[in-house]
C-alpha cells in the first residue's frame, strides 16, 4: 500500500512538473513588413522548433504595423521592410534604438509578367501607352515609398503617373499585382522574382537608385520578455537565419548588395514631399 501510495504521489508530481512546463512555454508577436514575409516565416518555424518558442507573425505594411503597435501599446519586436519606418519608429518612442540589427538587403527593380510580353526594358518604358504599373501605397509600405522616390529622382513621376492603376496595401500584395497579371508591371524589390515563378526581373540602372534598402528588426519598448526576443533577433542574423534568407534570394551582404548600385546609399530616410498627392485617381 505504502508503494502505491508513493508511485502515486510520483504521477501527481509529474502532472503538476508538466503542467507547470506547459504554463511557462513562451510566445512572442512580431510586427512586420511584408518585404521579409516567406523567409521571416520559415525563420520562425525554424526558430520554434530549436527553442521551443513561438513567434506570432503579424504581416502588413510597415507603416500600417507601426500604427497598430502605437495604437495597441503591445508587440514583442518590429520588423518593417526598410530603415524609414524604423527611424519612425525610434522617434515614436516604440523601439530600443539599442537592439536594432540589420537582417537582410533589399534592391528596387522592375518586375514584369513571366516573358515579359509588354517588352518593358527601362523605367522610362513604365510611361508607354497601355502600360499598367502597380506600386505599393507610398504612405504605408516601404516599397510604394521607394518607388515613388525613385520616380521623383529620375524625374519621371509625371510621366509614369497616368499609367499608374493601382496602389497596394503591402509588399507582398504589390508582389501579388504582378504575379497575377493584374498589372504588367510594378516597381517593387528584386526578390519579387523568387517569391513567384510568374515574374521576371528588369534592372534598373545603376545610377537610377538613389538608395538601397535593408530590412531592420528591433526590439519593442512594450514586450514582456525582452531575453526571448533577443533570442530572436540573434537567430535571424545568425549563420542558420540568413542561410534561410538567402534560400528565398535574399541579399546578406552589403558588397553583394552593391553590386546593384555602387554609388546608392544604404538606409536612410525619404519622406514624402509637402506636394505628395495619392497617385491612384
Amino acid at each position: 500500500m505504502k508503494r502505491l501510495k508513493l508511485i502515486l504521489i510520483g504521477v501527481l508530481l509529474l502532472m503538476a512538473m508538466g503542467g507547470c512546463a506547459k504554463e511557462e512555454s513562451k510566445e512572442l508577436t512580431a510586427f512586420v513588413g511584408s518585404a521579409s514575409k516567406p523567409a521571416m516565416e520559415e525563420a520562425a518555424g525554424a526558430f520554434e522548433k530549436e527553442t521551443g518558442i513561438k513567434v506570432y507573425l503579424n504581416f502588413s505594411g510597415s507603416g500600417t504595423m507601426l500604427s497598430q503597435m502605437k495604437i495597441s501599446k503591445s508587440g514583442d519586436l518590429y520588423i518593417p521592410g526598410s530603415p524609414d519606418y524604423m527611424l519612425m519608429a525610434e522617434r515614436d518612442g516604440v523601439v530600443d534604438p539599442a537592439s536594432i540589427k540589420l537582417i537582410t538587403y533589399l534592391v528596387p527593380a522592375i518586375l514584369v509578367q513571366k516573358g515579359n510580353p509588354k517588352n518593358i526594358q527601362s523605367l522610362a518604358d513604365l510611361a508607354k501607352p497601355g502600360v499598367e504599373v502597380g506600386i505599393g501605397n507610398p504612405e504605408a509600405v516601404c516599397v510604394g515609398l521607394y518607388a515613388y522616390e525613385i520616380l521623383e529622382y529620375n524625374k519621371m513621376l509625371a510621366k509614369v503617373w497616368p499609367n499608374i492603376v493601382t496602389n497596394a496595401e503591402s509588399c507582398d500584395k504589390t508582389a501579388t499585382l504582378v504575379a497575377l497579371k493584374s498589372v504588367d508591371a510594378v516597381l517593387g524589390w528584386r526578390v519579387f522574382a523568387s517569391w513567384h515563378d510568374t515574374i521576371d526581373v528588369v534592372y534598373l540602372e545603376p545610377q537610377q537608385i538613389p538608395r538601397l534598402a535593408y530590412v531592420p528588426g528591433a526590439i519593442s519598448t512594450f514586450t514582456e520578455d525582452r531575453e526571448s526576443a533577443e533570442k530572436f533577433l540573434d537567430f535571424l542574423v545568425s549563420t542558420q537565419g540568413q542561410d534561410i534568407f538567402k534560400k528565398w534570394g535574399y541579399i546578406t551582404t552589403e558588397e553583394e548588395a552593391r553590386k546593384f548600385a555602387p554609388q546608392a546609399e544604404i538606409g536612410g530616410e525619404y519622406q514624402l514631399p509637402a506636394s505628395y498627392q495619392t497617385l491612384v485617381k
